[in-house]
Protein backbone atom coordinates (compact mmCIF):
# COMPACT_ATOMS: atom_id res chain seq x y z
CA UNK A 1 0.00 0.00 0.00
CA UNK A 2 1.36 3.41 -1.00
CA UNK A 3 1.95 5.88 1.83
CA UNK A 4 0.08 9.17 1.91
CA UNK A 5 2.55 11.96 2.55
CA UNK A 6 2.09 15.30 4.33
CA UNK A 7 3.91 18.46 3.15
CA UNK A 8 4.39 19.62 6.75
CA UNK A 9 5.67 18.18 10.02
CA UNK A 10 3.79 17.67 13.25
CA UNK A 11 5.67 20.59 14.79
CA UNK A 12 4.72 22.88 11.90
CA UNK A 13 1.04 22.04 12.16
CA UNK A 14 1.03 22.48 15.92
CA UNK A 15 2.45 25.99 15.50
CA UNK A 16 -0.10 26.78 12.79
CA UNK A 17 -2.95 25.62 15.05
CA UNK A 18 -1.76 28.02 17.74
CA UNK A 19 -2.41 30.89 15.32
CA UNK A 20 -5.34 29.50 13.34
CA UNK A 21 -7.76 27.32 15.31
CA UNK A 22 -9.07 24.17 13.67
CA UNK A 23 -10.83 23.29 11.51
CA UNK A 24 -9.12 24.75 8.44
CA UNK A 25 -8.05 23.74 4.96
CA UNK A 26 -4.39 24.16 4.08
CA UNK A 27 -3.00 23.99 0.53
CA UNK A 28 0.53 23.19 -0.61
CA UNK A 29 1.76 25.74 -3.17
CA UNK A 30 4.74 23.63 -4.24
CA UNK A 31 2.54 20.65 -5.01
CA UNK A 32 0.03 22.74 -6.96
CA UNK A 33 2.74 24.26 -9.13
CA UNK A 34 4.21 20.83 -9.81
CA UNK A 35 0.83 19.46 -10.90
CA UNK A 36 0.47 22.32 -13.38
CA UNK A 37 3.94 21.66 -14.76
CA UNK A 38 3.32 17.92 -15.04
CA UNK A 39 0.22 18.49 -17.18
CA UNK A 40 1.90 21.12 -19.34
CA UNK A 41 4.93 18.89 -19.89
CA UNK A 42 2.73 15.93 -20.84
CA UNK A 43 1.26 17.98 -23.69
CA UNK A 44 4.40 19.85 -24.74
CA UNK A 45 3.90 18.39 -28.24
CA UNK A 46 0.62 20.31 -28.64
CA UNK A 47 1.25 23.91 -29.75
CA UNK A 48 -0.60 26.36 -27.55
CA UNK A 49 -1.86 23.73 -25.10
CA UNK A 50 -3.63 25.28 -22.13
CA UNK A 51 -5.59 23.98 -19.19
CA UNK A 52 -8.44 26.20 -18.04
CA UNK A 53 -8.41 25.50 -14.30
CA UNK A 54 -11.95 24.69 -13.12
CA UNK A 55 -12.51 27.55 -10.70
CA UNK A 56 -15.37 25.66 -9.02
CA UNK A 57 -12.82 23.21 -7.63
CA UNK A 58 -11.04 25.80 -5.49
CA UNK A 59 -12.41 29.34 -5.95
CA UNK A 60 -9.77 31.45 -4.29
CA UNK A 61 -7.81 34.29 -5.93
CA UNK A 62 -4.53 33.23 -4.31
CA UNK A 63 -4.85 29.84 -5.98
CA UNK A 64 -5.84 31.43 -9.29
CA UNK A 65 -2.79 33.69 -9.06
CA UNK A 66 -0.58 30.58 -8.89
CA UNK A 67 -2.43 29.11 -11.88
CA UNK A 68 -1.91 32.31 -13.86
CA UNK A 69 1.78 32.52 -12.97
CA UNK A 70 2.20 28.99 -14.29
CA UNK A 71 0.63 29.96 -17.62
CA UNK A 72 -2.79 28.34 -17.37
CA UNK A 73 -6.26 29.92 -17.60
CA UNK A 74 -9.60 29.66 -15.83
CA UNK A 75 -12.77 27.70 -16.58
CA UNK A 76 -15.69 29.69 -15.15
CA UNK A 77 -19.39 28.95 -14.86
CA UNK A 78 -20.82 31.93 -12.97
CA UNK A 79 -20.49 35.68 -12.46
CA UNK A 80 -18.44 35.41 -9.25
CA UNK A 81 -16.06 32.94 -10.90
CA UNK A 82 -15.57 35.33 -13.82
CA UNK A 83 -14.86 38.11 -11.33
CA UNK A 84 -12.36 35.93 -9.46
CA UNK A 85 -10.51 35.24 -12.70
CA UNK A 86 -10.41 38.94 -13.56
CA UNK A 87 -9.19 39.79 -10.05
CA UNK A 88 -5.85 38.13 -10.81
CA UNK A 89 -5.61 39.53 -14.34
CA UNK A 90 -7.01 36.60 -16.29
CA UNK A 91 -9.02 38.05 -19.17
CA UNK A 92 -9.87 37.41 -22.81
CA UNK A 93 -9.30 33.96 -24.18
CA UNK A 94 -7.52 32.89 -21.00
CA UNK A 95 -11.06 32.34 -19.70
CA UNK A 96 -13.45 29.63 -20.84
CA UNK A 97 -17.05 30.33 -19.83
CA UNK A 98 -18.87 26.99 -19.67
CA UNK A 99 -22.25 27.28 -17.98
CA UNK A 100 -25.83 26.06 -18.19
CA UNK A 101 -29.19 27.72 -17.55
CA UNK A 102 -27.24 30.96 -17.74
CA UNK A 103 -28.78 34.39 -17.04
CA UNK A 104 -28.15 37.20 -19.52
CA UNK A 105 -26.11 39.17 -16.98
CA UNK A 106 -23.52 36.39 -16.82
CA UNK A 107 -23.25 36.11 -20.60
CA UNK A 108 -22.73 39.89 -20.67
CA UNK A 109 -19.95 39.67 -18.12
CA UNK A 110 -18.27 36.86 -20.06
CA UNK A 111 -18.53 38.88 -23.26
CA UNK A 112 -17.13 42.01 -21.60
CA UNK A 113 -14.20 39.97 -20.29
CA UNK A 114 -13.54 38.63 -23.79
CA UNK A 115 -13.97 35.07 -22.52
CA UNK A 116 -14.57 32.13 -24.84
CA UNK A 117 -18.27 31.32 -24.55
CA UNK A 118 -19.04 27.61 -24.59
CA UNK A 119 -22.78 27.18 -25.17
CA UNK A 120 -24.70 24.33 -23.56
CA UNK A 121 -27.76 24.20 -25.82
CA UNK A 122 -28.82 25.14 -29.35
CA UNK A 123 -31.62 27.32 -27.95
CA UNK A 124 -29.03 29.48 -26.24
CA UNK A 125 -27.93 30.89 -29.61
CA UNK A 126 -31.00 33.10 -29.89
CA UNK A 127 -30.77 34.00 -26.20
CA UNK A 128 -27.13 35.01 -26.52
CA UNK A 129 -27.79 37.02 -29.67
CA UNK A 130 -30.75 38.82 -28.09
CA UNK A 131 -29.06 39.87 -24.87
CA UNK A 132 -25.35 40.01 -25.72
CA UNK A 133 -24.63 39.53 -29.40
CA UNK A 134 -22.79 36.90 -31.38
CA UNK A 135 -19.05 36.70 -30.65
CA UNK A 136 -16.25 36.08 -33.13
CA UNK A 137 -15.36 32.77 -31.46
CA UNK A 138 -17.96 30.29 -30.22
CA UNK A 139 -17.86 26.78 -28.78
CA UNK A 140 -20.53 24.17 -28.11
CA UNK A 141 -20.67 21.38 -25.57
CA UNK A 142 -21.44 17.97 -27.03
CA UNK A 143 -23.45 15.27 -25.26
CA UNK A 144 -23.00 11.91 -27.02
CA UNK A 145 -26.00 10.37 -25.24
CA UNK A 146 -26.22 6.56 -25.44
CA UNK A 147 -23.14 6.38 -27.68
CA UNK A 148 -20.91 6.70 -24.61
CA UNK A 149 -20.92 5.57 -20.99
CA UNK A 150 -20.17 7.94 -18.15
CA UNK A 151 -18.90 6.99 -14.72
CA UNK A 152 -20.36 6.82 -11.22
CA UNK A 153 -20.06 10.51 -10.35
CA UNK A 154 -21.17 12.23 -13.55
CA UNK A 155 -23.63 9.51 -14.66
CA UNK A 156 -24.52 8.35 -18.15
CA UNK A 157 -24.49 11.09 -20.80
CA UNK A 158 -28.05 10.30 -21.95
CA UNK A 159 -29.29 11.27 -18.48
CA UNK A 160 -27.13 14.40 -18.17
CA UNK A 161 -28.60 17.88 -18.50
CA UNK A 162 -25.51 19.11 -20.37
CA UNK A 163 -24.76 19.60 -24.01
CA UNK A 164 -26.15 19.30 -27.55
CA UNK A 165 -27.03 16.13 -29.41
CA UNK A 166 -25.15 15.01 -32.51
CA UNK A 167 -27.75 16.40 -34.92
CA UNK A 168 -28.07 19.64 -32.96
CA UNK A 169 -24.32 20.23 -33.25
CA UNK A 170 -24.46 20.33 -37.04
CA UNK A 171 -27.44 22.68 -36.94
CA UNK A 172 -25.78 24.94 -34.37
CA UNK A 173 -22.48 25.34 -36.19
CA UNK A 174 -24.24 25.95 -39.51
CA UNK A 175 -26.38 28.63 -37.88
CA UNK A 176 -23.38 30.32 -36.28
CA UNK A 177 -21.59 30.27 -39.63
CA UNK A 178 -24.57 32.06 -41.16
CA UNK A 179 -24.38 34.64 -38.38
CA UNK A 180 -20.77 35.46 -39.29
CA UNK A 181 -18.78 33.51 -36.73
CA UNK A 182 -15.30 32.72 -38.06
CA UNK A 183 -13.68 30.67 -35.30
CA UNK A 184 -15.06 27.61 -33.55
CA UNK A 185 -14.39 25.27 -30.67
CA UNK A 186 -15.85 21.94 -29.57
CA UNK A 187 -16.10 20.57 -26.03
CA UNK A 188 -17.28 17.47 -24.21
CA UNK A 189 -16.92 16.02 -20.72
CA UNK A 190 -18.42 12.66 -19.80
CA UNK A 191 -16.46 11.48 -16.76
CA UNK A 192 -15.53 12.89 -13.36
CA UNK A 193 -12.74 11.76 -11.04
CA UNK A 194 -11.84 9.02 -13.49
CA UNK A 195 -8.48 7.26 -13.25
CA UNK A 196 -8.73 5.22 -16.44
CA UNK A 197 -6.95 7.16 -19.23
CA UNK A 198 -8.99 5.32 -21.88
CA UNK A 199 -12.08 7.39 -21.00
CA UNK A 200 -10.27 10.54 -22.06
CA UNK A 201 -8.55 8.95 -25.06
CA UNK A 202 -11.99 7.90 -26.30
CA UNK A 203 -13.28 11.43 -25.76
CA UNK A 204 -10.41 12.87 -27.80
CA UNK A 205 -11.09 10.38 -30.57
CA UNK A 206 -14.79 11.24 -30.54
CA UNK A 207 -14.12 15.00 -30.69
CA UNK A 208 -11.52 14.68 -33.45
CA UNK A 209 -13.95 12.62 -35.55
CA UNK A 210 -16.65 15.21 -35.00
CA UNK A 211 -14.33 18.05 -35.98
CA UNK A 212 -13.45 16.25 -39.19
CA UNK A 213 -17.13 15.79 -40.07
CA UNK A 214 -18.22 19.26 -39.01
CA UNK A 215 -15.38 20.88 -40.93
CA UNK A 216 -16.28 18.94 -44.05
CA UNK A 217 -20.06 19.20 -43.93
CA UNK A 218 -20.48 22.70 -42.52
CA UNK A 219 -17.37 24.22 -44.06
CA UNK A 220 -15.88 25.79 -40.94
CA UNK A 221 -12.46 25.90 -39.32
CA UNK A 222 -11.96 24.81 -35.72
CA UNK A 223 -9.60 26.69 -33.44
CA UNK A 224 -9.61 24.25 -30.54
CA UNK A 225 -10.84 20.97 -29.12
CA UNK A 226 -11.65 21.07 -25.41
CA UNK A 227 -11.14 17.56 -24.03
CA UNK A 228 -12.86 18.58 -20.80
CA UNK A 229 -11.75 17.79 -17.27
CA UNK A 230 -12.60 14.96 -14.94
CA UNK A 231 -9.17 13.38 -14.56
CA UNK A 232 -9.16 11.71 -11.17
CA UNK A 233 -6.68 11.52 -8.34
CA UNK A 234 -5.71 8.58 -6.16
CA UNK A 235 -7.75 9.25 -3.01
CA UNK A 236 -7.00 5.75 -1.74
CA UNK A 237 -3.40 4.80 -0.94
CA UNK A 238 -3.70 1.63 -3.02
CA UNK A 239 -4.83 3.45 -6.19
CA UNK A 240 -2.45 4.10 -9.04
CA UNK A 241 -2.13 7.72 -10.12
CA UNK A 242 -3.58 8.73 -13.49
CA UNK A 243 -1.09 7.95 -16.27
CA UNK A 244 -0.63 11.32 -17.96
CA UNK A 245 2.11 10.10 -20.28
CA UNK A 246 -0.04 7.29 -21.72
CA UNK A 247 -3.00 9.62 -22.12
CA UNK A 248 -0.92 12.25 -23.91
CA UNK A 249 0.80 9.70 -26.14
CA UNK A 250 -2.53 8.24 -27.27
CA UNK A 251 -4.03 11.68 -27.93
CA UNK A 252 -0.97 12.64 -29.96
CA UNK A 253 -1.37 9.55 -32.14
CA UNK A 254 -5.06 10.35 -32.67
CA UNK A 255 -4.20 13.93 -33.53
CA UNK A 256 -1.83 12.79 -36.26
CA UNK A 257 -4.20 10.17 -37.69
CA UNK A 258 -7.36 12.28 -37.62
CA UNK A 259 -6.48 16.00 -37.54
CA UNK A 260 -3.18 16.19 -39.40
CA UNK A 261 -4.18 13.54 -41.93
CA UNK A 262 -7.34 15.48 -42.81
CA UNK A 263 -5.52 18.79 -43.23
CA UNK A 264 -6.98 20.36 -40.08
CA UNK A 265 -3.68 21.14 -38.35
CA UNK A 266 -3.14 23.32 -36.36
CA UNK A 267 -5.87 22.56 -33.85
CA UNK A 268 -5.31 23.78 -30.30
CA UNK A 269 -5.79 21.18 -27.57
CA UNK A 270 -7.23 22.50 -24.32
CA UNK A 271 -8.58 21.00 -21.11
CA UNK A 272 -10.41 22.13 -17.96
CA UNK A 273 -8.89 20.06 -15.15
CA UNK A 274 -9.37 21.29 -11.58
CA UNK A 275 -9.12 18.28 -9.28
CA UNK A 276 -5.92 17.07 -10.97
CA UNK A 277 -4.21 20.38 -10.22
CA UNK A 278 -5.19 21.14 -6.63
CA UNK A 279 -6.98 18.07 -5.27
CA UNK A 280 -4.00 16.15 -3.85
CA UNK A 281 -2.52 19.31 -2.34
CA UNK A 282 -5.22 20.24 0.14
CA UNK A 283 -5.73 19.00 3.71
CA UNK A 284 -8.54 19.49 6.20
CA UNK A 285 -7.07 19.82 9.67
CA UNK A 286 -9.42 19.08 12.58
CA UNK A 287 -9.35 18.36 16.29
CA UNK A 288 -10.97 15.44 18.10
CA UNK A 289 -13.61 16.82 20.48
CA UNK A 290 -15.40 13.68 21.65
CA UNK A 291 -15.33 9.91 21.64
CA UNK A 292 -18.49 7.85 21.88
CA UNK A 293 -18.93 4.11 22.39
CA UNK A 294 -22.41 2.75 21.69
CA UNK A 295 -23.18 0.17 19.00
CA UNK A 296 -20.04 1.45 17.27
CA UNK A 297 -17.03 3.53 18.28
CA UNK A 298 -17.26 7.15 17.14
CA UNK A 299 -14.68 9.91 16.94
CA UNK A 300 -16.26 13.37 16.84
CA UNK A 301 -14.37 16.22 15.18
CA UNK A 302 -14.72 19.99 15.26
CA UNK A 303 -15.14 19.75 11.46
CA UNK A 304 -18.26 18.44 9.77
CA UNK A 305 -19.64 17.91 6.27
CA UNK A 306 -20.01 21.68 5.85
CA UNK A 307 -16.21 21.60 5.59
CA UNK A 308 -16.05 18.54 3.34
CA UNK A 309 -19.19 16.99 1.94
CA UNK A 310 -17.73 14.53 -0.60
CA UNK A 311 -17.87 11.52 1.77
CA UNK A 312 -21.54 12.14 2.55
CA UNK A 313 -22.55 13.14 -0.98
CA UNK A 314 -20.68 10.49 -2.96
CA UNK A 315 -19.61 7.95 -0.37
CA UNK A 316 -16.12 9.16 -1.27
CA UNK A 317 -13.00 7.92 0.48
CA UNK A 318 -10.59 10.45 1.99
CA UNK A 319 -7.50 9.15 3.73
CA UNK A 320 -7.07 10.11 7.39
CA UNK A 321 -3.85 10.62 9.31
CA UNK A 322 -3.80 10.89 13.10
CA UNK A 323 -0.98 13.35 13.62
CA UNK A 324 1.93 11.90 15.59
CA UNK A 325 0.66 8.35 15.26
CA UNK A 326 1.66 7.65 11.69
CA UNK A 327 3.81 4.70 12.75
CA UNK A 328 1.24 3.16 15.10
CA UNK A 329 -0.83 0.14 14.01
CA UNK A 330 -4.40 0.72 12.79
CA UNK A 331 -5.75 -1.31 15.70
CA UNK A 332 -9.10 0.39 16.22
CA UNK A 333 -12.20 0.72 14.04
CA UNK A 334 -14.02 4.04 14.12
CA UNK A 335 -16.68 6.09 12.43
CA UNK A 336 -15.14 9.57 12.12
CA UNK A 337 -18.01 12.05 12.30
CA UNK A 338 -18.99 15.69 12.47
CA UNK A 339 -21.62 17.54 14.51
CA UNK A 340 -24.43 18.13 12.00
CA UNK A 341 -27.92 16.88 12.85
CA UNK A 342 -27.61 14.42 9.96
CA UNK A 343 -26.59 10.80 10.38
CA UNK A 344 -24.64 10.83 7.11
CA UNK A 345 -22.29 13.53 8.47
CA UNK A 346 -19.38 11.10 8.45
CA UNK A 347 -15.87 11.43 7.06
CA UNK A 348 -15.19 7.71 7.42
CA UNK A 349 -17.19 4.62 8.29
CA UNK A 350 -15.63 1.55 9.91
CA UNK A 351 -12.17 2.99 9.27
CA UNK A 352 -9.19 1.19 10.79
CA UNK A 353 -7.02 3.80 12.51
CA UNK A 354 -4.57 4.02 15.41
CA UNK A 355 -6.10 4.57 18.82
CA UNK A 356 -7.47 8.12 18.89
CA UNK A 357 -7.70 10.31 21.97
CA UNK A 358 -9.62 13.49 22.67
CA UNK A 359 -7.48 16.45 21.62
CA UNK A 360 -5.68 14.61 18.84
CA UNK A 361 -5.17 16.37 15.52
CA UNK A 362 -6.66 14.61 12.51
CA UNK A 363 -5.57 15.34 8.94
CA UNK A 364 -8.01 14.51 6.15
CA UNK A 365 -6.17 14.23 2.83
CA UNK A 366 -6.92 15.32 -0.74
CA UNK A 367 -9.32 18.16 0.05
CA UNK A 368 -7.82 20.64 -2.42
CA UNK A 369 -10.73 20.35 -4.86
CA UNK A 370 -14.46 20.36 -4.14
CA UNK A 371 -13.73 20.63 -0.42
CA UNK A 372 -14.14 24.11 1.03
CA UNK A 373 -15.76 25.12 -2.27
CA UNK A 374 -18.81 22.95 -1.56
CA UNK A 375 -19.28 24.31 1.95
CA UNK A 376 -22.63 25.48 3.32
CA UNK A 377 -24.24 26.83 6.49
CA UNK A 378 -26.80 24.21 7.41
CA UNK A 379 -27.33 23.90 11.17
CA UNK A 380 -25.74 27.33 11.54
CA UNK A 381 -22.29 25.94 10.90
CA UNK A 382 -19.63 28.41 9.84
CA UNK A 383 -17.20 27.75 7.02
CA UNK A 384 -13.56 27.38 7.92
CA UNK A 385 -10.45 29.32 7.05
CA UNK A 386 -8.18 28.50 4.12
CA UNK A 387 -4.40 28.65 4.48
CA UNK A 388 -1.62 28.46 1.92
CA UNK A 389 1.69 26.76 2.66
CA UNK A 390 4.08 28.80 0.55
CA UNK A 391 7.08 27.28 -1.19
CA UNK A 392 9.39 29.05 1.28
CA UNK A 393 7.56 27.52 4.26
CA UNK A 394 5.55 30.62 5.19
CA UNK A 395 1.88 30.28 6.04
CA UNK A 396 -0.57 32.73 4.48
CA UNK A 397 -4.21 33.16 5.44
CA UNK A 398 -6.03 33.26 2.09
CA UNK A 399 -9.57 33.15 3.48
CA UNK A 400 -10.53 33.88 7.06
CA UNK A 401 -12.98 31.69 8.91
CA UNK A 402 -16.59 32.83 8.88
CA UNK A 403 -17.96 34.48 12.01
CA UNK A 404 -21.40 34.61 13.56
CA UNK A 405 -21.60 38.17 12.22
CA UNK A 406 -21.13 36.78 8.70
CA UNK A 407 -23.92 34.28 9.27
CA UNK A 408 -26.37 37.00 10.35
CA UNK A 409 -25.21 39.63 7.87
CA UNK A 410 -27.95 38.98 5.31
CA UNK A 411 -30.78 38.94 7.84
CA UNK A 412 -32.90 42.02 8.67
CA UNK A 413 -33.95 42.01 12.32
CA UNK A 414 -35.37 45.54 12.19
CA UNK A 415 -38.93 44.42 11.44
CA UNK A 416 -39.26 42.13 14.45
CA UNK A 417 -41.41 43.12 17.41
CA UNK A 418 -39.61 43.77 20.73
CA UNK A 419 -40.74 40.41 22.07
CA UNK A 420 -39.25 38.66 19.03
CA UNK A 421 -36.17 40.76 18.54
CA UNK A 422 -32.62 39.52 18.56
CA UNK A 423 -30.58 39.06 21.66
CA UNK A 424 -28.24 41.75 22.88
CA UNK A 425 -25.33 39.82 21.38
CA UNK A 426 -26.91 39.73 17.92
CA UNK A 427 -27.88 43.39 18.16
CA UNK A 428 -24.19 44.27 18.29
CA UNK A 429 -23.48 42.64 14.97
Amino acid sequence: MAEKQLPFTQQQIEKIIEMYPTPFHIYDEKGIRQSVRNLRQAFDWADGFINFFAVKALPNPYILQIIKEEGFGADCSSLPELMLAESVGLTGEDIMFTSNETPASEYRKASEAGAIINLDDISHIDYLEKYVGIPDLISFRYNPGPQRDGNAIIGNPKDAKYGLTYDQLFQAYALMKQKGVKRFGLHSMIASNELNPQYFVDTASMLFDLIVELSRQVGITFSFANLGGGIGISYRPDQEAFDLSTFSREVKALYKSKIVKNGLHPLKIVMECGRLITGPHGYLVATVLHKKETYKDYVGLDACMTNLMRPALYGAYHHITVLGQEEQPASHTYDVVGSLCENFDKFAIDRNLPQINIGDTVIIHDTGAHGHAMGFNYNGKLRSAELLLRENGDIQLIRRAETVADYFSTLDFAGLSPSMTKTEEISKL
